[in-house]
């Protein structure tokens, strides 16, 4: 098994404030680029107004779904929320509770089980985790298990066809959104993954099929779109 080098990274920005590297991400429409670390740790002053009419709209008890180091959690903690923040990254999650985080679970969503939650919150494209069209659906039907009565998914994504005119590459067989990414770090490279975004019309095609209500709150200049999708009753 490879390192959690975005783990390190974020351990590193928390321990040091700064990376002794850049944290890289490769990939599979051919770019490398600097990941800044610092976005990671941003609080309420510099979240975009995307995120800031999601969090508001959060209700009753939430999951932050891929928290990071918990910059939304600890604002939602500071609303009074009863809020659970859930993350892969074993060190991830080190540094949250560090920060204050009171209610980390280190697992991967899907193997969430025996929990009822009003909101699940998946911010800066936390939907992405899905890494696939069939990911997705699964990801919606997993939501079922853990939603109360009337409860409710915040995410965002964007359409990134515009990557493929920019780079000139061909575009691929599978869908457009469906990407490979790694990091890299201190000369380190992680363990690949999958990553989706999706655009707004598979969005709502897909949400059809799987009986979900769906919602475009905000959409920005950049293509990146704030939805809110609740089971269709």
């Amino acid at each position: 098994m490879r390192r959690d080098v975005y783990g390190e990274a974020l351990y590193d920005f928390h321990t040091l404030q700064t990376v002794e590297e850049p944290l890289l991400l490769h990939s599979s429409y051919g770019d490398t680029e600097d990941m800044p670390v610092e976005v990671f740790f941003r609080d309420e002053e510099d979240f975009p107004e995307l995120e800031h009419i999601a969090l508001a709209l959060c209700d009753g008890r939430v999951l932050d779904v891929g928290a990071g180091v918990g910059s939304h959690a600890l604002y939602l903690q500071k609303q009074g929320f009863n809020v659970d923040a859930v993350e892969q990254s074993k060190t991830a999650c080190d540094v949250m509770t560090q920060r204050g985080v009171q209610q980390v679970i280190h697992t991967d969503f899907f193997k969430l089980k025996n929990r009822r939650y009003n909101t699940l919150l998946f911010l800066m494209n936390g939907i992405g985790l899905a890494g696939s069209l069939t990911g997705f659906r699964q990801l919606l039907r997993h939501s079922k298990t853990l939603l109360s009565d009337r409860g409710q998914l915040l995410f965002d994504s964007s359409n990134i066809a515009y990557l493929y005119e920019e780079y000139r590459i061909p575009k691929p067989m599978h869908y457009l959104g469906e990407i490979q990414f790694q990091y890299e770090y201190k000369g380190v490279r992680g363990e690949p993954f999958a990553w989706l975004y999706i655009d707004q019309q598979e969005l709502i095609h897909i949400a059809s099929e799987e009986n979900w209500v769906v919602q475009i709150l905000f959409e920005d200049d950049n293509d990146q779109y704030l939805v809110r999708m609740e089971p269709r009753k």
